[in-house]
C-alpha cells in the first residue's frame, strides 16, 4: 500500500519549506501520515494481515520520533503540523 506520485508531490508542495523539499520533517511527517491512513483502510477489510500491520507499526513510530524532533527544536512548528494534519496529542 503506497500513495500515488501525484500525491506525494502535492504533498510536497503543501508542507514544504521551498520547491522540491523532500526531506524536511513536515514533509516526512505528511506522507507517513498519508501512507498511515491508506493501510488503516486496508486493514479494515483484510483483519489478519498482521506482516502488514508489522510495517503500519513501524511507520507509526517513525512518525511519532519526526514528530518528537519537530517539538524538541520548534514548538510553533509542531502545533501548527499537527493542526495541519488533524493529528491529536
Amino acid at each position: 500500500m503506497s500513495i500515488t506520485p501525484d500525491e506525494k508531490q502535492r504533498l510536497m508542495k503543501e508542507f514544504g519549506q521551498k520547491e522540491g523539499d523532500t526531506g524536511s520533517p513536515e514533509v516526512q511527517v505528511a506522507v507517513l501520515s498519508s501512507r498511515i491512513a491508506t493501510l488503516t483502510e486496508h486493514f479494515k477489510t483484510h483483519k489478519k494481515d498482521n506482516h502488514g500491520r508489522r510495517g503500519l507499526l513501524k511507520m507509526v513510530a517513525t512518525r511519532r520520533k519526526l514528530l518528537d524532533y519537530v517539538r524538541a527544536k520548534d514548538e510553533a512548528r509542531y502545533q501548527d503540523l499537527i493542526k495541519r494534519l488533524g493529528l491529536r496529542r
